[in-house]
């Protein structure tokens, strides 16, 4: 198996504004090795989160490839992708993005529930996930009754739940407070490492930035420098 888990080439992203073409990415390409810690970092608007979304094949680049170990994500159908998404990569976000209705521990097995590789013991590992992130007493708790920081760790407990081989992380600790913030880094840190999962991180922070392998600049749609 390659060194090489995750290629973007020549990644172009436009969006149709009114009259007016916004060109966010401008020709982006990048090569991440498997097991590597890699922190994109930018100003708003520099194109970090539209570039996290094209790797992860959520969204389509007007031009351009990525490749997770060798297959090219854009030639494959929706729901090829989807279930390569469902299978081999965890996403982070900084909204959670949580189903109100269901508890905690609903909501980290939801990816197991939906994905095509179903697991017997599915209950039995959101629960020693959440045992993981500190959370073996909230299992039955919906997310209105959890703070911000017990959110996110439920939201990283469910990017485990397929043992992903890929973990792509937005901004995850951009709406929580700077203590929050750093256990959430850490455990995220430790999760990564015990899953031996790739991690790459988009943020905003230069703080965060320090703690990658490697870390890599986005400026004006394109990278600046490594």
């Amino acid at each position: 198996m390659s060194d090489l888990i995750l290629a973007a080439r020549d990644l172009h992203k436009t969006y149709t504004m009114g009259r007016r073409a916004v060109e966010v990415l401008q020709g982006i390409s990048l090569d991440v090795q498997r097991g590597e810690v890699l922190v994109i970092v930018g100003a708003s608007g520099a194109g970090k989160s539209t570039l996290l979304h094209l790797l992860g094949g959520l969204d389509a680049p007007t031009a351009g490839e990525v490749m997770l170990d060798g297959l090219p994500l854009f030639q494959k159908s929706a729901a090829e992708r989807t279930r390569l998404r469902n299978e081999r990569i965890g996403f982070v976000f900084q909204s959670y993005n949580l189903l109100p209705e269901l508890d905690a521990l609903e909501n980290v097995c939801l990816p197991g529930l939906l994905g095509a590789r179903r697991t017997d013991n599915l209950t039995e590992r959101g629960t020693e996930l959440l045992q993981a992130v500190g959370l073996g007493d909230r299992l039955e708790h919906r997310p209105a009754e959890l703070s911000g920081g017990e959110q996110q760790r439920v939201a990283i407990a469910r990017a485990l739940v397929n043992r992903p081989d890929l973990l792509l992380a937005d901004e995850p600790t951009g709406n929580l407070d700077s203590k929050t913030s750093e256990s959430i880094l850490d455990l995220l840190w430790r999760l990564r490492s015990a899953h031996n999962s790739t991690m790459i991180m988009v943020t905003h922070d230069e703080h965060i930035a320090k703690r990658g392998e490697r870390v890599l600049e986005i400026q004006d749609g394109k990278i600046n420098g490594s």
